[in-house]
């Protein structure tokens, strides 16, 4: 997509300059009438004046829409008109990303377009399941209860997403300490020593040796192992971007007991939540399906909700495929065929829900309570190398001063 400048007049007059991303001229023309302002001077930019910007807007958390969709049912309640509420959702909001989502769909929304449409338009800001939600409520005219739906939707996704982010702080801290320490001793101390044995001529152990061959080449190359590691984290990050690369990861957490658990109640909490929420806004089960399957991080999982949705068309009722997919554990499809029996879907999800946000946390633990003796095996295996290659040598000397 082409990036345009422009030069136009705001409605105070003064004259502005910026850049818009477009297909064409004549959308980048559409969004800048949408913003209220005259545009005078539109030019696809080239390689040589195109501007180079930074982009350090971040995206907006699962809390930051939380509350949005708060404000926007306590405004809305309160007698406020949804252009009048945009506007004060927009003054209020701190998150730059989302404050300029919300401008612009304020601007959509004077020209008469609707809210859903205009969120459409800010994918990245507002996503699939919050405009699928909000177009339900539009349609069946309870908007301000479809965003209360979607608010604690997204309050339950953040607490998830917390839970999980506190959990890896402690092996995260753990980790850099021991990185800096094993640097420290590798570039400060062992040499050091090294330079005294060296001196008294005496025979360094194999485990020394080892270690000072270890000392010089991360003194000597430190900059290249840097950048190296540097270029590998980036080329596996862009790998796990593509097709194939999700797919590996994917199968990869599926490899690893402890992480299997925690994904697949994670999913199942996840799925029975929006599901629920999406069914109770009055979206078919199918188009649910299909809006669930998007917000699943885990492709595999993904694909057997998209296989689901394609069964479903033709008939088949959604524990079937989910049953024959054996990912999901037997709660999850007693429970919505359950549902699917008695005509209680909604509420046998919402129950699903609530139970495996209790077995999340319960995972969250467990993956704790595994790595903490797993990281300490793993330092104290580094630790005990690099004393001992200290350690040996020095009894060595000892010995030897004995004898003489």
């Amino acid at each position: 997509m082409p990036d345009y400048s422009y030069t136009a007049i705001d409605k105070s007059g003064i004259e502005v300059k910026g850049s818009i991303s477009a297909d064409s001229r004549e959308k980048v023309f559409r969004k800048i009438k949408g913003m209220g302002m005259i545009p005078i001077d539109i030019a696809e930019q080239s390689f040589w004046n195109k501007e180079i910007k930074l982009n350090m807007d971040r995206k907006p958390s699962p809390r930051e829409l939380s509350v949005f969709c708060r404000q926007f049912v306590s405004m809305t309640r309160a007698g406020v008109t949804i252009i009048e509420t945009m506007r004060m959702l927009a003054d209020q909001t701190e998150n730059r990303s989302l404050k300029k989502a919300v401008e612009e769909v304020r601007a959509s929304l004077e020209k008469g377009e609707g809210l859903a449409a205009s969120m459409r338009e800010h994918p990245r800001e507002f996503p699939s399941l919050l405009v699928s939600m909000v177009a339900a409520g539009e349609a069946s005219g309870s908007l301000d209860t479809a965003m209360e739906r979607m608010s604690i939707q997204l309050e339950k996704a953040a607490k998830n997403q917390g839970m999980i982010k506190k959990a890896m702080i402690y092996p995260a801290v753990i980790f850099f300490v021991a990185v800096a320490v094993i640097g420290i001793m590798l570039t400060v101390v062992i040499p050091s020593f090294s330079g005294m044995f060296e001196e008294l001529g005496s025979e360094l152990p194999a485990i020394t040796q080892a270690v000072v061959a270890l000392s010089d080449l991360v003194k000597a190359n430190w900059m290249v192992l840097l950048l190296t590691v540097s270029i590998l984290v980036i080329a596996l990050k862009a790998w796990a971007a593509t097709d194939s690369g999700s797919y590996i990861f994917a199968e990869l957490q599926f490899r690893i007991p402890v992480v299997k658990n925690l994904v697949i109640r994670s999913a199942s909490a996840r799925m029975a939540r929006t599901l629920g929420t999406l069914i109770s806004a009055g979206i078919p089960l199918v188009e649910s399906v299909e809006v669930v399957a998007k917000t699943m991080d885990n492709v595999l999982i993904r694909d057997v909700l998209l296989e689901a949705k394609e069964e479903m068309m033709m008939g088949v009722p959604l524990s079937v495929p989910l049953q024959a997919s054996d990912i999901f554990p037997p709660m999850v499809i007693h429970m919505i065929r359950v549902g699917e029996e008695a005509g209680t879907t909604e509420e046998m999800l919402t129950k699903l829900a609530d139970y495996y946000d209790e077995e999340v946390e319960l995972a969250v633990q467990s993956l704790m309570a595994a790595m903490e003796p797993l990281i300490i095996v793993v330092l104290a295996g580094v630790v005990f190398i690099l004393v001992a290659s200290v350690i040996f040598p020095m009894a060595n000397l000892y010995t030897t001063l004995d004898k003489l």
